[in-house]
């Protein structure tokens, strides 16, 4: 009679013990993004003579190690459109800085949020990465945000549209955002 209870619990066990690894058992499902955003940024450096129409400004200049503008640091306050025409009503301003963080080749690292204030969005979003120049597109991280973006992640993909110079860029900003609530 013993043995028989021992093999009713060991069947048991095992049993339970399956079925506590399938349960447990993820599948790798592709994710969609539960909003998607494509806004254009506008970069006017501003060179001593241009401060009317300037929206960023270096406050750091860059070292002489290297070519690169290494250690140069600009903040900025740059218009968002939703197409690339510099003097479309702007959607967000991009507020925050990028220095240039490399010696041997362009590299920048950006912080920075964007802030809505229209009738489709309100809020902001705050996006921050390394922006590998060399690269037709790159991935910034969507960290956080605010509003009608509280507490989302995503990714921003940035590919740079057009450049004259160190004078103006504009990038096209494709925005992923993957956990919104």
């Amino acid at each position: 009679m013993t043995r028989f209870i021992i093999q009713v619990y060991s069947t048991l066990f095992l049993l339970l013990l399956t079925q506590t690894v399938i349960s447990h058992k993820t599948s790798i499902k592709e994710n969609k993004p539960c909003k998607q955003i494509v806004l254009y940024y506008h970069d006017i450096l501003f060179n001593g003579t241009n401060g009317a129409n300037a929206t960023s400004a270096t406050v750091a200049n860059a070292t002489p190690l290297g070519n690169f503008n290494f250690g140069l640091l600009v903040v900025f306050d740059d218009p968002m459109t939703t197409d690339n025409h510099l003097l479309s009503p702007p959607v967000a301003r991009a507020q925050g800085f990028y220095f240039y963080d490399m010696r041997t080749t362009y590299n920048a690292w950006f912080a920075y949020s964007l802030i809505f204030n229209s009738t489709k969005y309100k809020g902001t979003l705050n996006i921050m990465g390394a922006d590998m120049m060399d690269e037709e597109t790159r991935d910034l991280s969507v960290v956080g945000g605010t509003g009608d973006f509280f507490m989302t992640r995503g990714i921003a993909t940035v590919r740079t549209d057009t450049f004259q110079g160190s004078a103006y860029f504009r990038l096209q900003m494709d925005i992923k955002l993957y956990e919104c609530y």
